[in-house]
């Protein structure tokens, strides 16, 4: 019983490495990388599209301590349109991707989103 703790251990992280390199979901475009921390660049284009429209934002965290999250444009229910914020692929930093949406003008968006880079 003394390594039932230390296997539940490896198989999260190895299920976490395994989800963490999956492709990204169809429908999210690429638009950079930063050296930025994914909290940051989250936080950086919700202060962008919250000023730009002048409505609530909806920020999503998908990993805990916000090391991954989705930013939903104004009006985007989850799983909408917005920016796609998460650990960069490999070493430090983030990559963030564009999810577009039905409805959903993203023309904007990937320039607001390439600031915060």
């Amino acid at each position: 019983m003394k390594y039932l703790p230390l296997l539940a251990t490896t198989t999260a992280a190895a299920l976490l490495a395994a989800c963490a390199g999956q492709p990204m979901q169809p429908g999210v475009q690429s638009v950079g990388t930063s050296q930025k921390t994914p909290p940051v660049v989250t936080q950086c284009i919700a202060q962008a599209w919250a000023d730009k429209t002048q409505q609530p934002i909806t920020t999503q965290s998908v990993l805990a301590n916000n090391a991954a999250a989705d930013v939903l444009l104004p009006g985007q229910p989850p799983g909408g349109a917005g920016a796609v914020v998460r650990p960069a692929w490999s070493g430090s930093g983030t990559w963030v991707g564009l999810r577009q949406g039905n409805g959903a003008d993203t023309s904007a968006a990937s320039s607001d989103i390439q600031a915060c880079l």
